[in-house]
C-alpha cells in the first residue's frame, strides 16, 4: 500500500507541475523518498522511466495544443512544457510522435496516445506489476452524450516481441495502432488509449453495422508492416466492438468493459 501511495503521488506532481522544469530528484524529494526508489518502483510497475513517462505527458498535451491552439506558434507552445529552443522541443517532439510539431499541427487527428497513469487497484507489493490503468475521465461526459453508441476496441498483437527488438520500436508499432485506428475513424469518432497496448474508437453511431464495418476494416490491414531503421515489421491488431450495456454509466464498469471486449476480441 506505501508503494501505491508513493507512486500515486509521483503521478501527481508531475500533472501539478508538467510545464515546469522538474527533474526525477524533484519529484522524489516531494515524495519522501531517494531517486533510485522512485525510479526502480516506477519501472518495475510501469514499465518506463520517471523521465520518459513525464516527457511523453508532456508532448501529448503539446499535441493537444497544436492542433486546438492554432493561434500559438511552436515556440510558445515549446515554452508551456519548459522548452526553450524550437530545436530541444522539436527532438522531444519528433521523438515522442515521429515528426515534427509544423507536420503535426498541419496532418492528421489529435488521440489520446499518453494519457495519465493511475496506480494499479490491486494490494501487495508481489501484485502490483499488473494491467496498466490510464485515466480516461476527462472523456466520462462525452459517454453520457453517446450513451447508446458503439466502441471498437484494438489490441497491438505481439508488442513485447517488438518491444524486444527496441522501445523505439514499440512506440512505433502503438503510433501505427493510433493511425490504423484514425484512418479507419469517422469525422465525429474519438480514438482513445486505455491501457499499455489497448486502444478504443468511441463512435458517434447507435449502429452496431457501423461499427462493424470499422472493425472489418481494421481487420483488412493483418499484418501489415511498419519501418524502423531498415527493418520491416508487421503488425497485427485484435478488434472488438461493444455497446456499453448498464444502467448507469460509471467510469470503472466502463472500463472493465472495454478491456473484457479485448480479451475475448479475435
Amino acid at each position: 500500500m506505501r508503494n501505491m501511495v508513493l507512486l500515486a503521488n509521483a503521478l501527481e506532481y508531475m500533472e501539478c507541475h508538467i510545464g515546469d522544469e522538474i527533474r526525477t530528484e524533484d519529484i522524489a524529494a516531494a515524495c519522501y523518498c531517494s531517486k533510485s526508489t522512485l525510479e526502480k518502483l516506477f519501472r518495475f510497475v510501469n514499465g518506463i522511466s520517471v523521465h520518459d513517462y513525464l516527457v511523453r505527458r508532456r508532448m501529448m498535451k503539446a499535441a493537444r495544443m497544436l492542433k486546438e491552439v492554432p493561434a500559438l506558434s511552436v515556440l510558445e507552445i515549446a515554452l508551456c512544457y519548459g522548452y526553450s529552443t524550437n530545436e530541444s522541443f522539436t527532438r522531444a517532439f519528433r521523438n515522442v510522435w515521429n515528426c515534427n510539431p509544423s507536420e503535426f499541427r498541419t496532418g492528421g487527428r489529435f488521440s489520446e496516445l499518453y494519457p495519465r497513469l493511475l496506480t494499479p487497484m490491486m494490494k501487495g507489493d508481489d501484485q502490483m506489476k499488473g494491467r496498466k490503468r490510464v485515466d480516461i475521465s476527462e472523456l466520462y461526459d462525452l459517454f453520457v452524450t453517446r450513451r447508446d453508441c458503439w466502441f471498437v476496441c484494438c489490441d497491438t498483437r505481439s508488442l513485447t516481441s517488438i518491444n524486444a527488438i527496441s522501445r523505439k520500436a514499440g512506440d512505433l508499432a502503438l503510433l501505427e495502432t493510433m493511425r490504423r485506428m484514425c484512418d479507419a475513424a469517422g469525422e465525429e469518432d474519438v480514438v482513445f488509449r486505455i491501457g499499455g497496448d489497448e486502444f478504443v474508437l468511441l463512435t458517434d453511431s447507435k449502429a452496431r453495422e457501423y461499427a462493424e464495418r470499422i472493425a472489418q476494416s481494421l481487420r483488412s490491414h493483418e499484418g501489415e508492416c511498419f519501418e524502423y531503421e531498415g527493418m520491416q515489421i508487421a503488425l497485427g491488431l485484435r478488434v472488438g466492438v461493444t455497446q456499453f450495456a448498464g444502467e448507469k454509466i460509471k467510469y470503472d464498469e466502463l472500463f472493465a468493459e472495454l478491456h473484457k471486449v479485448l480479451q475475448e476480441a479475435r
